[in-house]
């Protein structure tokens, strides 16, 4: 056994059994890197990831390949997901080198941490243009011992490269009068990007493999909100109706698979990620609150399920993800054939059974090599009969006998903040009382377990072990996750936590000379470069969601600290905005909030119609105020009975019944 037995990441502790020489990522690795003048190669992935796997499976686990590894590396392990800071550092030399990136990530440096060459997958011999895994260790070791001079430059290039990339940004390009502002013409642009990517056919944005960007399917409900164009509903309700019919979904125990590999979103990279499942459930939410659609408070309903049931740990937290994998066979856990399908059905009688196949487009030569990836062919017919609900109980039963796929259950603060957000905005738009107790639950969970004593947030939890200093984007999700519990709840200890998050995230992670957020604290460990998180791609980034979640507080609290930080953050993302406006979707509803300004209701006393007329509502530019009062100008000389809805400085008549409240609200 390594030195990754002890060690709180699931993916890490997968590693713990092969021969490699693996050290966790720390000083250790890099001073036996020095004392002994040996590159290391670094090794990123995590546990869900289908080639890490693959990579592990070939090489890791090969006596011989290890015993090369050993013999000419200090080989080190980072779960990217643990480790973020690291994974992006070192992404970012991997795209300067590569153009491209990806999972597994390799990357060669020197004992100073600095790379010279990296990459992501490599087999164990040469194949599709890439070399064997030996033969590339052997090259860059004779590299080392012999071409020291050209490898220490190359280096130093790769770091520079790594800085400039990061240093670039928010900087105004040469020539420019700086920085312009949100403005609407930010918002219109993105809008038109969107239409541009939009695939009219099967729904999303560009081709395979498909991922389904809960950010920008929430852009274009906020511009619905402003054109009520039938052409932007018809981009939504295509793309939510496609993804919910796909294989991408899972049909008979709810939740997403993390990416489609086909157009159709038919065939499923078949890993199932926490944070997908908050971005889908909000998604879903906010469609049923526009349209109405019950199809879709289904969709919601079941991923929330699957959560709760799944992933949910029994002191509160949330598991990070389940594997594409069971049995180490991609997706076996999911597919059938038609004969598994009618036999677990067999109780239905044939005629109902095979009916039931029909639902689900199973047929005897399958949708996925000779399988039957469960979906619905009749696209947005999700409502289901109570003869089709019967099979899916049948179905669901039969498969809960297979091996499941593997559970990553370390409890990471940033994903379990975001499907916090994503639930307590559920629950109240809902009224599901069950919710809300859930919610409350992880809640308790995060700050009883994912704190040191002295308060300062971590980023990992697994099997009562705590470690890691959390990151910005932790403390953003948690700004935003708590506020969101207090507009949910009415607690006003919610709306105090969500300030105390946020005074964290601006004492130790703010940019006094730039501006922005950092990826790490100032107490944190120093890297190669100290990085920003500005790219909203699979999660959105940390500076996107401080934005947001700091405008909503600020105007929640009405301390204007909090707003004036949200609007540097913008000033730092200008030419992102204005030049790659799909790089930075979540931004833009900050930009929104900004442009518009920010409805601040306010329903004092026990009200609960009114509470529940501004819930029930999709209003993304409003923040709600109710319940137990907390030091705010939002409570301030108001009558108990009343709603009191302000905007841009100016506040309407209070009002007490529900359609007053609807017509001011717009």
């Amino acid at each position: 056994m390594n030195r990754l037995g002890a060690e709180t990441s699931p993916y890490l502790r997968q590693h713990r059994d092969n021969p490699v020489d693996w050290y966790p990522w720390g000083d250790e690795a890099l001073t036996r890197a020095r004392a002994e003048d040996r590159p290391i190669l670094l090794s990123v992935g995590y546990s869900s990831c289908h080639w890490c796997h693959v990579m592990a499976h070939e090489s890791f686990e090969d006596a011989a390949t290890a015993a090369v590894m050993n013999e000419l590396f200090v080989n080190v392990k980072v779960d990217r997901e643990e480790r973020p800071d690291v994974d992006a550092v070192y992404m970012e030399a991997v795209q300067a080198l590569n153009g491209h990136g990806g999972w597994p990530m390799t990357v060669f440096l020197t004992p100073e941490g600095k790379p010279f060459y990296a990459g992501t997958y490599y087999p164990k011999t040469p194949r599709g243009g890439l070399p064997g895994f030996v033969t590339l260790l052997q090259a860059l070791h004779e590299a080392w011992r012999d071409q020291r001079q050209e490898v220490v430059a190359q280096a130093d290039r790769l770091v520079a490269a790594v800085r400039e990339r990061s240093g670039a940004l928010g900087a105004p390009p040469p020539g420019s009068q700086g920085v312009q502002g949100p403005n609407p013409g930010l918002l219109n642009g993105a809008y038109s990007s969107l239409r541009q990517l939009h695939d009219p056919e099967w729904g999303g944005f560009g081709a395979a493999p498909k991922f389904p960007q809960p950010s920008m399917v929430d852009l274009l409900f906020r511009a619905w909100r402003a054109n009520r164009s039938d052409e932007t509903l018809q981009m939504v309700t295509t793309t939510l109706d496609a993804m919910a019919s796909g294989g991408i979904y899972d049909h008979l125990g709810g939740g997403f698979a993390r990416y489609s590999t086909d157009g159709r979103w038919l065939v499923p990279h078949f890993e199932k990620m926490l944070y997908d499942q908050a971005g889908l459930a909000r998604v879903y939410l906010h469609g049923w609150q526009v349209t109405g659609h019950r199809r879709w408070l289904q969709v919601l309903e079941e991923t929330v399920e699957y959560v709760l049931r799944d992933l949910r740990l029994p002191q509160g937290g949330l598991c990070s993800a389940e594997d594409a994998d069971s049995e180490g066979v991609e997706g076996k856990f999911y597919v059938w054939s038609r004969a598994e399908v009618l036999e677990a059905l067999a109780p239905l009688g044939p005629e109902r059974a095979a009916e039931a196949a029909r639902w689900y487009g199973v047929t005897e030569a399958g949708n996925f090599e000779g399988s039957n990836i469960l979906n619905r062919p009749e696209r947005g017919d999700l409502i289901r009969p109570p003869e089709v609900e019967q099979a899916r109980g049948l179905l669901f039963e039969a498969r809960a006998k297979r091996v499941r796929p593997g559970l990553d259950d370390k409890v990471l603060t940033e994903w379990n903040a975001m499907f916090l957000a994503s639930l307590a905005e559920a629950a109240g738009a809902t009224g599901r009382r069950d919710w809300l107790e859930a919610a409350v639950a992880t809640a308790t969970f995060l700050l009883d377990n994912l704190r040191r004593p002295d308060g300062r947030w971590l980023r990992s939890w697994q099997e009562g072990r705590a470690r890691q200093p959390a990151f910005a984007a932790d403390h953003a999700w948690l700004v935003e996750a708590f506020t969101r519990l207090g507009e949910a709840s009415g607690e006003a200890r919610w709306v105090a936590a969500a300030q105390e998050a946020a005074d964290g995230l601006l004492r130790l992670f703010w940019d006094e000379r730039g501006g922005g957020l950092f990826t790490t604290g100032s107490d944190g460990e120093e890297l190669i470069v100290r990085s920003k998180d500005v790219y909203d791609g699979a999660t959105p980034s940390a500076n996107s969601v401080a934005a947001v979640a700091l405008l909503r507080l600020g105007a929640l609290t009405g301390q204007a600290r909090y707003r004036e930080a949200a609007e540097r953050i913008l000033a730092v993302l200008d030419r992102m905005l204005a030049q790659s406006p799909t790089a930075v979707t979540y931004a833009l509803a900050a930009t929104d909030l900004v442009v518009g300004g920010i409805t601040e209701v306010a329903v004092v006393g026990e009200r609960p119609d009114l509470v529940d007329a501004v819930r029930a509502r999709f209003q993304p530019d409003a923040v709600l105020a109710w319940g137990e009062p907390y030091p705010s100008p939002l409570w301030e000389a108001r009558r108990p009975g009343f709603a009191y809805v302000c905007r841009n400085y100016a506040c309407q008549a209070p009002v007490d019944d529900v359609g007053g409240l609807v017509a001011q609200l717009g």
